[in-house]
């Protein structure tokens, strides 16, 4: 990284104007006309639409710091579960060994802009200290305003960032580098990889060493899965598994909700088009590389239809909709809004009217975790579950692909998995009580095990907690 310390160029300007410029424009922040203003001089658009979101989003420029989002406990777990956490020997090699004399910090986020790891330079790690710039600390666009990791989150491709450029006055001496990680299958957003240190973190070929290294990170994600998919196939069937997976998903829409036309995997198709539903209360939708956040009912609406690839009339997806006697009239109110979201995003995700029905491919996670578990590869599954689908909803439809998804998914990891899938599982907060994963997962620990001791202190509370 070494040969990256040559200054940056911002909007075609040399550094120190730019920087003049942006500080110049900082004064402004606090003013009725900034909200309005088409321009700010010398101030990149980018820069200046992304300060007008964190402004609407109520991120305070003059705080010292960012939040702490995750604590220990919840950062440990929480990483250990993430799909990022498989590709970080990537990253390792590629950003963090080289930025360790450098004066640079290899940050990895999740996608909502929390981060999970911070290495690199020693003494750069204890001034980002300062910022809160550590794992754990939420450092998306609605918190601390604009940053690399934050804005290349919410615009969905990589950006640079420089000095006073930052929305948080605190962060001025600070540039940085980032790129959104999608998933190398169903192209949904995962998390973000950045650079962070002083004028090399923006030189001009920072970026593409960042968006190189995402891309092999990528490629190695996919070719784990390919590998792990092919040696289970190698495999001798199951039958338990393969007559549980296919009685299981019997019934109304099943089929389609695990197989490919509803947002199964297809075997060597890469996807652009993902909804993540499982543990979330909001769904993500991505489509062609552009990510937006739903209100809770209209992830509802699109993960009914993406397990209806032929469409529900009016009546029949307010039944699944809506507890008790739902109206179409309110259905098709929300049916106006969501359209309108749609639009702006990609108009050909518009849906179709008479019945309602999806006009383009959408990948639902829950989808993607069915196929699997009917394939029998539940440690893919696994890898893509990260809890219930949508957790809070009381739509009917809603909690039968809920109660489907997780029943097949407990059901898998008891009958197939290994000791330290079943902990893993146990880890999901749905399993938090499970004391049947727990059993299982002890019977399969060596009787040395370090880990047995874990398994058997959680076994004591929930055996406390029962008795009480």
């Amino acid at each position: 990284m070494r040969n990256l310390i040559q200054p940056p160029l911002l909007g075609g300007e040399a550094p120190a104007a730019a920087q003049r410029h942006a500080l110049a424009a900082h004064e402004q922040l606090d003013t009725p006309a900034f909200f309005g203003a088409p321009e700010l001089p010398g101030l990149r658009s980018l820069i200046r639409e992304s300060w007008q979101r964190s402004a609407k989003l109520q991120a305070n420029p003059d705080n010292p710091e960012a939040p702490l989002a995750l604590d220990t406990d919840e950062l440990e777990d929480y990483r250990r579960q993430h799909p990022l956490a498989s590709i970080m020997p990537v990253i390792h090699k590629l950003l963090v060994l080289p930025s360790h004399d450098s004066g640079l910090l290899v940050a990895v986020g999740d996608e909502v802009g929390r981060l999970l790891w911070v290495e690199g330079d020693p003494a750069l790690q204890r001034r980002a200290e300062g910022m809160m710039f550590v794992p754990g600390a939420d450092w998306s666009e609605a918190t601390v305003g604009t940053s690399a990791p934050g804005t290349a989150l919410a615009l969905g491709r990589g950006i640079q960032i420089s000095g006073a450029e930052h929305y948080q006055r605190s962060v001025h001496s600070w540039s940085c580098t980032a790129v959104p990680f999608h998933d190398p299958d169903s192209g949904a957003l995962l998390g973000v990889v950045d650079i962070t240190g002083k004028a090399s973190a923006v030189a001009p070929h920072t970026l593409s060493l960042v968006e190189a290294t995402v891309a092999a990170a990528q490629a190695q994600l996919r070719v784990e899965r390919l590998q792990l998919a092919a040696t289970l196939a190698s495999r001798p069937a199951r039958r338990r598994n393969t007559s549980t997976a296919g009685s299981r998903s019997a019934g109304p829409g099943s089929a389609r909700a695990g197989g490919a036309g509803a947002g199964g995997v297809k075997e060597g198709s890469l996807y652009r088009n993902s909804l993540q539903l499982l543990g979330r209360d909001q769904a993500l939708l991505s489509i062609e590389g552009k990510t937006v956040a739903l209100s809770a009912r209209h992830s509802e609406i699109l993960a009914l239809l993406s397990t209806h690839p032929d469409g529900l009339s009016a009546e029949e997806l307010s039944v699944l909709l809506y507890p008790g006697d739902g109206s179409t009239m309110t259905l098709r109110a929300e049916m106006v809004r969501l359209r309108k979201i749609l639009q702006q995003l990609n108009p050909a995700a518009v849906p179709e009217s008479r019945p309602y029905k999806l006009s383009m491919d959408l990948v639902p996670d829950s989808g993607q975790v069915l196929n699997c578990l009917q394939r029998g590869a539940h440690r893919i599954a696994l890898e893509i579950y990260r809890g219930a689908v949508l957790p809070r909803s009381e739509a009917p439809g809603i909690i039968d692909l809920r109660d489907r998804v997780s029943s097949l998914m407990r059901e898998a990891v008891l009958t197939d998995g290994s000791a330290e899938t079943l902990l893993r599982y146990a880890a999901l907060p749905e399993a938090r009580d499970d004391v049947g994963v727990r059993l299982a997962a002890l019977r399969l620990l060596p009787a040395r095990s370090p880990k047995r001791a874990a398994v058997v202190a959680d076994l004591e509370r929930l055996e406390a907690e029962l008795s009480a």
